[in-house]
């Protein structure tokens, strides 16, 4: 047991220049055009937009502070194509026996099938692992906790980050991803989540005409 009392230090709140409802509204406009883009472009993104990214998404809260996620970041070309034909392989399993009817129907306005060129053609390939033990030095335990929870907050951040800084992104869950953590030589207790090609979108990008829910559908004040 840890004997000695905790550290705190003061905190420094955010202070926007707006007031409350409009800065949440400025930031909801520029939300609201955030979309999964599947048309990239192979114009090139600097190592250094991406590490301010993930630094970005790193940020996040999670159980006991434990942090369980690991970003690796992909820009090899070979690399790439070796994560596009393994997630492929996936892909035409889904497509073909692994989905139900219903599930291929909700698919089907989205226009998806098997092939994912998007994980060539996207400059960079971010891997989100979520850490199954913390083997930090100076921690009191290697356990993690919350850890879906956490990643999962963490990969919203990211997602955000990528938005905000004029890139878009799709959330590709191949499943099963075991193959991801193989080919990026990770070990066992770094396990695949989230796999999010970062880039910009094609001259000729178009995206699906779907509607989100409006506030009165996601949202109950009290009981």
């Amino acid at each position: 047991m840890n004997s000695r009392p905790p550290a705190f230090v003061p905190y420094e709140p955010h202070r926007p220049d707006l007031p409350p409802a409009e800065s949440a509204e400025h930031f909801r406009e520029i939300m609201e055009r955030r979309r999964s883009v599947r048309d990239f472009s192979d114009r090139p993104v600097t190592r250094d937009v991406i590490e301010r990214i993930i630094a970005a998404a790193g940020t996040a809260p999670s159980g006991a502070n434990k942090q369980p996620w690991r970003f690796v970041a992909v820009q090899d070309p070979a690399l790439k194509r070796e994560i596009r034909e393994a997630a492929e392989t996936e892909e035409r399993e889904f497509y073909a026996r692994r989905a139900n009817e219903e599930w291929l129907d909700d698919l089907f306005p989205l226009g998806t099938d098997q092939n994912k060129p998007f994980l060539e053609t996207a400059p960079w390939l971010i891997v989100v692992f979520k850490m199954m033990r913390d083997l930090r030095a100076g921690r009191a335990s290697d356990q993690v906790y919350y850890v879906n929870e956490s990643v999962g907050i963490a990969c919203g951040m990211l997602i955000t980050a990528i938005h905000l800084a004029g890139l878009v992104t799709l959330t590709h869950t191949p499943s099963p991803m075991k193959f991801l953590g193989s080919i990026l030589g990770r070990p066992d207790y770094e396990r695949p989540y989230l796999l999010l090609p970062v880039g910009y979108p094609a001259d000729d990008c178009t995206v699906p005409d779907i509607r989100r829910k409006p506030l009165e559908d996601i949202m109950v004040v009290d009981r």
